[in-house]
């Protein structure tokens, strides 16, 4: 190579500018932890079915929302949907497109204790900071049969912005009155107590490390790394565990068009659940984008809507159920470049 294209090159590298993202073969995305094993399978297989490369960065739902308002990526990626005061002030229009359905379960590290059973108002006074011990009445109550040790409990919590945390809080908030006045729902809080940890594989190892611990994490971590998590007491009273039937269960509600919804506290099914969406910007001729890098964009998000699904189950995320398809697909054909909607 030359030496003036070496160094123009690496001046490239250096101020930061993104090469990749204005290749037709190249899709750059960025945000949640929580879909990244999905993602991880999904656009491994696109680009072995289109030869296109699909560079997906989990950083956490919040630096996913701040690089697309920031046009460094393609996409972003959250599992905690933008308020209307934020899309407000992206001055365009952002869609969120669904692509599947997780849950956030409480898996804790107590030796020998492999079944627990909490409730939304003690995982709210354990988190702000209330309880402070396994053995603690509130928990003791509800767990007749098991003697619990007098442990301290070891809080675990996210650092990043992170929309596994505004789905956790989101329950909080509905479950709980004074977590609800005192800290509230959102992707980035002041936590009142516990240890913070980037990622949901940055608090799955405290978890890991630490005997007495407890955390939220996205279930397919908690699986993957073989640790216990707690049944939840759901609206009707039930103790259930998440599952790819209780998960689907918890999202049997209506949808709205822009599928912005919250699942959590439902009458049915787990009631930490969750949507996970990309975002993308509807109005795609923006910057130096090409109408090619839309048409790649397009085709890639209805493929993860469509043929990607196939991957959630073995994953332990749940499909997207076909009404939320058909919600999206209308999303999707809304796309447009230059005033043109982008052919599918």
């Amino acid at each position: 190579m030359k030496p003036w294209r070496t160094h123009f090159l690496t001046s490239l590298l250096i101020t930061g500018l993104c090469i990749s993202s204005t290749h037709a073969t190249e899709i750059l995305g960025a945000g949640a932890t929580f879909p990244y094993p999905l993602y991880s399978k999904m656009l491994s297989a696109y680009n072995m079915k289109t030869n296109i490369k699909v560079n997906y960065q989990s950083i956490g739902s919040g630096g996913g929302i701040r690089q697309l308002l920031n046009k460094t990526v393609d996409f972003g990626a959250t599992d905690g949907f933008m308020s209307d005061q934020e899309l407000k002030n992206s001055r365009e229009a952002i869609l969120h497109i669904p692509m599947s359905l997780g849950a956030v379960s409480i898996a804790y590290n107590l030796p020998g204790i492999t079944k627990l059973k909490l409730t939304g108002a003690v995982i709210a006074n354990i988190y702000l900071g209330q309880i402070k011990t396994w053995n603690d009445p509130q928990i003791q109550k509800i767990n007749p049969r098991i003697k619990l040790p007098a442990t301290q409990i070891v809080v675990a919590h996210r650092s990043d912005g992170s929309g596994t945390s505004a789905i956790f809080t989101d329950y909080l908030c509905k479950v709980s009155l004074p977590w609800q006045q005192k800290v509230g729902q959102g992707t980035s809080l002041n936590w009142p107590t516990g240890i913070g940890a980037k990622g949901n594989e940055g608090v799955a190892g405290i978890l890991k490390l630490a005997p007495g611990s407890i955390g939220y994490i996205e279930i397919i971590y908690a699986k993957q790394n073989k640790m216990t998590y707690a049944e939840i007491q759901n609206k009707a009273g039930q103790f259930v565990s998440p599952s790819l039937e209780t998960i689907a269960a918890a999202s049997d509600i209506k949808i709205p068009a822009d599928t912005r919804v919250s699942i959590t506290d439902s009458k049915k099914g787990y009631p930490i659940s969750g949507f996970t969406w990309i975002i993308v910007y509807k109005n795609q001729n923006y910057g130096n984008r090409k109408e090619s890098q839309a048409q790649d964009l397009t085709n890639l998000l209805w493929w993860m809507t469509h043929d990607g699904q196939a991957y959630s189950a073995a994953l332990d995320y749940v499909s997207l159920p076909k009404s939320v398809v058909a919600k999206a697909e209308i999303l999707i054909k809304s796309i447009s470049y230059n005033g043109v909607k982008v052919k599918k």
